[in-house]
C-alpha cells in the first residue's frame, strides 16, 4: 500500500514539476516579449507615436552661390516661407472656443471676422477652421476645400499650404495669424528661393532649378550634387508622456565661382541683340569669347535670352511667334506649340545644336596644310569660280562666281577662295586631313561643364571620299557645334594646343576656402606653333587691308579673323527654293599675342544680306573693341589711325575766348568762332563729345550769338566713306565713323535723319560696311 502511495506522490511530483517548468516557461516567454517590447521595440512605437503627435520639418540647406569671376554674384538665394498648419492645434483651440460657446454667459462666446479687400477675403462665423480656410484659400491661391481636407488630418501637426510665401503677402498672413492669436494653429518655416539678380544675363549658362529647388538646366543643373548641400532634420513631440527633440544640422552647398567675366558677358550679349535685329535673324544667334590659353569661357550667350527668375514666360520673340500662330489658348494645339517653344528658347544653341561651319573652318585646313608642308603662303594657285571634283558631276562653285584669278595661297585664303582650299586639301589627302579633322576635337565632345552638348555629325572614314574631302576642306556638309568650332579655332591661336573649354573656376565653401580649383586641361599638341603663327599672320593682313574679314577691323588692334557662310540643307525658304543661310564668324587677338578668340554665329539671317562678313564680323569688332582694353591689352596705333583718331572735347563754356583759342591751337583743333564776345558761352559739340582730330571743327558761341538748327543733314546712305564725309562736312557737320573705313565700305546707317536741321557742327555718328564679295 506505501509503495502505491508512494508511487502516486512520485507520479503527482512529476506533474507537478512538468506544470512548474511549463508555467516557467511561459512566463519567461512573456517577460522576455515583455523586454524586447521595453528594449528592442520601443524605438519602433515611439516611432509610431511619433508620427502620430510630432512636428518632423526637412531643415533644407543654403543652395549655394554662383558668381562671375570677379565675384559678382548671377545666382543666389533670398529668404522665403513656407505656410504650415497644426490640425492637431486647430482642433484643441476649436474644442476650447465650444466650452465657451456652451458657457450660460453669451459675452464668452467666441465669435471671428475677418476681411481683406484687396485680396477678395471675407469671413464673420465662429468656425476657427472655416475661417482660416477661407483665409489661406484666399491668400495662396488653393482651393477652400483642399485647406479643409488637410485641417481634417486632426493627428497632424505639420500640413504645408503653401510653399515660397514672400514680400507683402506674407506680411499679410503674419498680421492675420498675430490678430487672432493662431502662432500654434498657422506657423511658418523659413526657406530660401532661388534668386538671379542680373535677370536674363547669361540665362543659358546659368540654368535654373524647378520648384523643388533642384537644377535642370545649365551650371545649376552640371553641378547639382555641389550646389544643393546636404538637408536636416529638426523633430519636436508636443502632448505626449515623454518630451522627445532632435535636431540633425543641414550642410550648405558649395558655391561656385565660374570663368564667366559679367562685362565681357554683357557686351556679348549687346552684340548679339544688335545683330539679331539687324540681320532678321529667323533661328536665333548665339556667341562666346574664349581665354585661348585655358579654355575659360568669358562669355556665352544665345539671342533671346530668358528671366531666370521667370524661366516658365516665353521671351517677347518666342511669344510674338506663338501668337502669330493664331492658335487657341488653353487648346492641346497651343499647349503642344507654347512647349515646343519653351523648350527651344531654354537651349544653349553654342552646345545643343549644330551647324556647317562654313568658311571658317579654312583655317583648320589650312593649320593642317602648314604642318604637313604642303604649301606655302606664297604658292601660286589659280580660281575660275569653281572647281572640278572627280567623283562629283557639276563644277563646285567658289563664293565669288566670276573667280579670283591667279592668286597666292595667302591672298586665297584672305578671299575665302573655295577653288584654292579644295586644292591644298588634295595635296593634304584624305587620310591626312581625316587623322587632323579628329585631332582637332571633330569626332567627339568637348567635354565642357554643361548638360546637354551634342557631338557633331560627320562622315566615316569608310564614307570619306574625295568630293568630301574637297568640300569639307572649305567647311561644307559636315556639322559641328560653335563651342566645338571655337576650342579648335582657339588651339590655331594659343600655338596649336587643344583645350577643354570649360566654365568652372573654383568651388569655395562659405568661409571662402577654396575646395577644388579647375586646371587647364591640354588635350595635345595638333599642330606647331610655326604653323599657327603664318595663319595668323595672314588671317590679320587679310582684316587690315581688303580681305573677306575686313568689318572684323577694329582700329588699334592686330585682329585674325576668318568669315563663313553655309547652307541649312534641310531647311529651305518659304517658297521652297532656296537654303536657309547660316553667316558667322570667328575671330582671335591680339594677332601678336593672341589672348580672346569669340565668335557669333547667326541662324537664317535675311536672304537679302547672309553673309557671315556683313552679319556677323562687324559685330565681331565692336565686341573686341570693348573687350580688348577691358582687359589691358594697349591700342598700337598705325599712323594712319593717329591721324583719323577721335578727340574727347574740353569744357570751354565761361572760359575766355582768348586762353580757349590758345589751348585748341596747342591741342591742333580746328575751331570757328560765332559772336564777338570775350567768353565762350557755348559750344558745339559739347564738353565729352568726340570729334575727328582730322576733319573735326569745334564751334564756339561768344556773346550774344546762341546755337540754332541751322544746317540740313544729307542723306549719306550707301555712299563710300570718302563721299559721305565730303558730303557730312560740306554741310557744316562733325563726322564720327565706326567699323571698316576702306574706301570700297559702304554707309549702311547715320545717326541723324536725313533731312533734319539741327545746330551746325553737330556729330553725325557713320556706320561703313564692306559689302561686296563677302564669304
Amino acid at each position: 500500500m506505501n509503495r502505491v502511495k508512494n508511487r502516486t506522490d512520485i507520479k503527482t511530483t512529476a506533474k507537478m514539476i512538468v506544470v512548474f517548468v511549463i508555467f516557467l516557461g511561459a512566463a519567461a516567454l512573456v517577460i522576455g516579449r515583455l523586454a524586447d517590447y521595453q528594449l528592442n521595440m520601443n524605438e519602433y512605437y515611439q516611432s509610431k507615436v511619433l508620427n502620430q503627435l510630432t512636428i518632423q520639418q526637412e531643415v533644407n540647406p543654403e543652395r549655394g552661390t554662383i558668381t562671375d569671376r570677379n565675384g559678382n554674384i548671377l545666382a543666389a538665394n533670398k529668404t522665403v516661407y513656407n505656410v504650415i498648419l497644426s490640425p492637431y492645434d486647430i482642433i484643441q483651440t476649436m474644442e476650447d472656443n465650444d466650452k465657451l460657446n456652451s458657457d450660460s454667459d453669451p459675452e464668452n462666446d467666441v465669435e471671428y471676422t475677418y476681411t481683406d479687400a484687396d485680396y477678395g477675403i471675407s469671413y464673420s462665423g465662429s468656425k476657427l477652421d472655416e475661417m482660416i480656410a477661407d483665409v489661406l484659400s484666399g491668400y495662396c491661391g488653393i482651393d477652400r476645400e483642399k485647406i479643409l481636407e488637410k485641417e481634417a488630418k486632426v493627428e497632424r501637426m505639420y500640413e504645408v499650404v503653401k510653399n515660397g510665401i514672400e514680400g507683402e503677402l506674407a506680411d499679410r498672413i503674419k498680421a492675420f495669424i498675430a490678430q487672432f492669436d493662431l502662432s500654434r494653429e498657422i506657423y511658418f518655416v523659413t526657406s530660401s528661393k532661388r534668386y538671379y539678380p542680373k535677370g536674363d544675363l547669361a540665362s543659358h549658362v546659368i540654368g535654373f532649378t524647378n520648384s523643388e529647388g533642384v537644377g535642370i538646366y545649365g551650371l545649376e543643373a552640371y553641378y547639382n550634387n555641389v550646389l544643393e548641400g546636404t538637408s536636416g532634420r529638426y523633430i519636436l513631440a508636443k502632448n505626449v508622456p515623454f518630451e522627445y527633440e532632435r535636431f540633425i544640422e543641414a550642410e550648405n552647398g558649395y558655391n561656385i565661382v565660374t570663368t564667366l567675366d559679367m562685362y565681357i558677358q554683357y557686351e556679348l550679349e549687346n552684340q548679339l541683340e544688335r545683330t539679331y535685329i539687324d540681320s532678321g535673324c529667323g533661328d536665333r544667334v548665339c556667341g562666346m569669347v574664349l581665354d585661348v590659353d585655358t579654355g575659360d569661357v568669358l562669355a556665352m550667350a544665345v539671342f533671346p535670352p530668358f528671366d531666370l527668375n521667370n524661366p516658365y514666360t516665353l521671351d517677347e520673340y518666342s511669344q510674338a511667334k506663338l501668337d502669330a500662330m493664331g492658335l487657341t489658348e488653353g487648346t492641346e494645339e497651343y499647349r503642344e506649340a507654347f512647349y515646343t517653344l519653351l523648350y527651344r528658347m531654354w537651349n544653349n544653341k553654342c552646345i545643343t545644336e549644330t551647324y556647317e561651319p562654313g568658311s571658317t573652318f579654312k583655317i583648320i585646313t589650312t593649320a593642317m596644310a602648314f604642318e604637313e608642308g604642303v604649301v606655302r603662303d606664297t604658292d601660286p594657285y589659280y580660281c575660275a569660280g569653281s572647281l572640278m571634283v572627280e567623283g562629283w558631276g557639276r563644277p563646285i562653285s567658289c563664293a565669288e562666281h566670276d573667280g579670283h584669278g591667279a592668286v597666292t595661297f595667302r591672298r586665297g585664303l584672305q578671299q575665302s577662295c573655295n577653288p584654292t582650299l579644295m586644292q591644298v586639301a588634295a595635296k593634304i589627302g584624305r587620310e591626312k586631313f581625316y587623322e587632323y579633322f579628329l585631332a582637332f576635337g571633330y569626332g567627339g565632345k568637348t567635354g565642357i561643364d554643361l548638360p546637354g552638348e551634342v557631338g557633331g555629325i560627320y562622315s566615316s572614314y569608310a564614307n570619306f571620299s574625295g568630293v568630301s574631302l574637297a568640300v569639307y576642306s572649305f567647311g561644307q556638309t559636315f556639322k559641328t557645334t560653335p563651342i566645338q568650332q571655337m576650342r579648335a579655332i582657339s588651339a590655331v591661336a594659343n600655338g596649336g594646343y587643344l583645350t577643354t573649354p570649360h566654365l568652372l573656376r573654383e568651388i569655395v565653401d562659405d568661409d571662402g576656402n577654396t575646395v577644388q580649383s579647375y586646371k587647364t586641361e591640354q588635350i595635345r599638341q595638333v599642330v606647331s606653333e610655326g604653323s599657327c603663327e603664318i595663319i595668323t599672320d595672314i588671317l590679320e593682313e587679310g582684316v587690315a587691308t581688303d580681305g573677306a574679314a575686313v568689318n572684323a577691323y577694329v582700329k588699334g588692334y592686330r585682329v585674325a579673323a576668318k568669315t563663313g557662310t553655309s547652307e541649312k540643307r534641310d531647311e529651305y525658304d518659304e517658297n521652297g527654293n532656296t537654303p536657309y543661310r547660316v553667316g558667322s564668324t570667328a575671330a582671335y587677338a591680339p594677332a601678336d599675342d593672341p589672348q580672346v578668340a569669340a565668335l557669333i554665329m547667326v541662324d537664317k539671317p535675311l536672304e537679302s544680306s547672309p553673309y557671315g562678313g556683313v552679319v556677323a564680323a562687324p559685330y565681331i569688332s565692336n565686341l573686341l573693341s570693348y573687350v580688348l582694353p577691358y582687359i589691358g591689352v594697349e591700342p598700337q596705333y598705325t599712323t594712319e589711325e593717329l591721324a583719323a583718331l577721335d578727340v574727347t572735347l574740353s569744357n570751354y563754356v565761361g572760359a575766355s575766348l582768348e586762353n580757349t583759342t590758345a589751348d585748341l591751337v596747342w591741342r591742333g583743333f580746328k575751331y570757328e568762332i560765332i559772336g564777338d564776345g570775350d567768353t565762350v558761352t557755348a559750344q558745339i559739340p559739347p564738353a565729352g563729345s568726340k570729334i575727328s582730330s582730322d576733319t573735326g571743327v569745334l564751334i564756339l558761341y561768344t556773346g550774344e550769338e546762341k546755337p540754332s538748327d541751322s544746317v540740313q543733314v544729307p542723306d549719306l546712305m550707301g555712299m563710300s566713306a570718302y563721299n559721305a564725309n565730303n558730303a557730312a562736312v560740306s554741310a557744316g557737320l562733325n563726322v564720327i565713323f565706326t567699323g571698316y573705313t576702306n574706301g570700297t565700305a559702304t554707309v549702311i546707317s547715320q545717326t541723324l535723319q536725313p533731312g533734319s536741321w539741327v545746330p551746325r557742327g553737330s556729330i553725325i555718328e557713320i556706320e561703313l560696311r564692306y559689302l561686296d564679295g563677302v564669304d
